[in-house]
């Protein structure tokens, strides 16, 4: 049976901000990353599809960096949601975070034939700011890891003017 995160912070994004290529559920050709807790650390689990070959039998890369990317905005989300005293499934709504950088490091060639566990590790680096480092595995050989500093959704990205 495959591992798989049951609740995600996604799962809580408002229909308008479900949308995300990587990690939006109502996005009907993405990824659908799902990012929630495990201990004090963060977790995503993803299994490439094969149409996301770089050469046969190993994962594109900006896939690995779409994983990281998602993952740290999630992971940055769910910090700020338990550290305003609320968790995933209670219904209140998250906040949204957006990338402010996004550094990616491949450690060797990520094979595409199994699940992906993206593990984050978060640092609060101001209250609207928030630093996620995050190791890519599959099975238990590291392929990536990443720094992501995300930062709260500027309000500009709420409004259509």
């Amino acid at each position: 049976m495959e591992e798989k995160v049951l609740k995600a912070i996604q799962d809580d994004y408002p229909d308008a901000f479900a949308w995300c290529y990587g990690c939006g559920r109502l996005n009907k050709d993405g990824h659908h990353f799902r990012t929630g807790w495990q201990g004090e650390q963060t977790r995503t689990i993803y299994t490439p599809r094969s149409e996301h070959i770089a050469i046969p039998g190993f994962v594109y890369g900006g896939l690995i960096a779409s994983l990281i990317d998602c993952h740290g905005t999630g992971s940055a989300a769910l910090a700020l949601h338990r550290k305003n005293g609320q968790e995933v499934g209670d219904g209140i709504e998250p906040p949204r975070f957006v990338t402010a950088s996004l550094k990616v490091e491949f450690v060797r060639p990520t094979p595409n034939d199994v699940p992906l566990i993206a593990v984050g590790r978060i640092q609060e680096i101001h209250p609207k700011k928030w630093k996620i480092d995050t190791e890519v595995f599959a099975n238990e050989t590291l392929c990536a890891c990443g720094e992501v500093v995300a930062v709260v959704m500027p309000s500009a990205f709420t409004s259509k003017e």
